[in-house]
């Protein structure tokens, strides 16, 4: 079932086109990989899924109802959760504080509890140092930290933007692996920002590749990746 779909999406940030006529199709439950050079439109896109940034033209429905236009709580209520770039924690709060902030627009607080406890098993790190501020953990537990915050809203729908940016190959490789076990362990849909398309290989799904604000290609990630095809339509060399 097409949980998420784009459809002909144009962004513009005054005089300058970040998209364009971008359109892509989510199935639940799977991955997809946005990729690209820098400034091809790949934050942009994220923000539109999640309302902080609105389209000049086009539409994003998600689950059948269509949802450009409204705001960002709006959409995080629907099942949409985004991680941003930079990881963006609050560092003067602790690590538990932090997770707790996730779940604020939550009602069923037993589920929240026992979400909250996943997270810890998922992440055992974040366990050890609950009590730690935020400010003080290393980029790679800061990047679990927001991967955890984001799964306390209960999302059917995880929009990261660059989870490996800055971080050491083990710690990349661990944060993939969690992702991944939480996918396939909530059912979840992972929408994911990453500029290594050899990791988009290794970690399987779909792969869309973006440059100067349109689609260039798209497929499986594991057979782009081995296409010459794709290292010219990522440089845009020509034949």
């Amino acid at each position: 079932m097409t949980l998420l779909s784009i459809d002909h999406i144009a962004v513009n940030y005054g005089q300058l086109t970040a998209l364009r006529d971008v359109s892509l199709r989510l199935e639940e439950g799977h991955t997809l990989f946005v990729t690209g050079p820098n400034g091809a439109g790949k934050s942009t896109l994220l923000k539109v899924v999640a309302g902080t940034v609105r389209p000049r033209a086009g539409q994003v429905t998600f689950d059948g109802a269509r949802i450009d236009g409204r705001s960002p709580e709006d959409i995080a209520r629907l099942g949409v959760s985004m991680v941003p770039e930079g990881r963006d924690v609050f560092t003067s709060l602790t690590v538990d504080e932090n997770l707790r902030v996730g779940a604020g627009m939550r009602a069923d607080r037993d589920r929240a509890a026992r979400d909250l406890e996943d997270i810890y098993a998922t992440f055992p790190m974040l366990r050890a140092r609950k009590a730690t501020q935020a400010g003080l953990l290393s980029g790679g537990q800061q990047q679990m930290l927001v991967i955890g915050r984001a799964l306390m809203a209960g999302p059917r729908v995880i929009a990261i933007d660059e989870p490996s940016l800055g971080l050491a190959p083990q710690i990349i490789d661990d944060v993939y692996a969690s992702l991944l076990r939480l996918r396939d362990a909530r059912g979840l849909t992972l929408l994911i920002v990453e500029q290594s398309t050899a990791r988009a290989m290794l970690t399987g799904g779909d792969m869309l590749l973006l440059r100067g604000g349109s689609v260039v290609m798209e497929g499986a990630a594991r057979e782009l990746v081995k296409a010459d095809a794709l290292k010219r339509a990522y440089f845009g060399y020509e034949d």
